[in-house]
């Protein structure tokens, strides 16, 4: 059973690795390690921002007192997203997927979005088997070498 609950700083020394070694397996193309490592602290320092952001909604996804994933969101947006390595294939994903949706619908939400990596085929395959449609808007990343999001949209009603 997973438990979705409120991120915590404490969480953090779980969470950067986690969210790492995740980013590492699916991204490596896109930002090799050699030449753009994980950024750590900045990313750390990111969550920590957000934590303190009343607006922004940050969970933890715990499985036997494990944190196993975690999402976060404001206002309509879906914009971090992720589950640890060893639950890929598990349905993890799936679950705290859902649940985070299910929020977002509960806050009266018509339409959520988010931002994915064009170069992340397997998260490009996850959202859309869930519904989340390919936009032609694109951003690009703020860490070099800066590839392109682009936004995907799910109708909630």
């Amino acid at each position: 059973m997973i438990l979705l609950r409120p991120l915590r700083l404490d969480d953090l020394d779980a969470l950067l690795p986690l969210q790492r070694e995740g980013s590492v397996a699916a991204l490596s193309h896109v930002f090799p390690q050699d030449e753009h490592p994980f950024p750590t602290e900045e990313v750390r320092r990111r969550w920590v921002a957000e934590l303190a952001d009343a607006r922004t909604a940050c969970l933890a996804a715990v499985r036997s007192g494990e944190l196993v994933g975690f999402a976060a969101t404001r206002a309509d947006e879906l914009f971090h997203f992720g589950t640890a390595v060893s639950t890929w294939g598990s349905g993890v994903a799936g679950v705290v997927h859902d649940e985070v949706v299910g929020r977002l619908r509960e806050q009266g939400h018509r339409r959520v979005w988010l931002r994915v990596f064009d170069e992340n085929h397997r998260a490009i395959r996850f959202y859309q088997r869930r519904g989340w449609r390919r936009t032609d808007e694109v951003s690009w990343s703020l860490f070099p070498p800066h590839p392109v999001l682009r936004r995907f949209e799910l109708d909630l009603v």
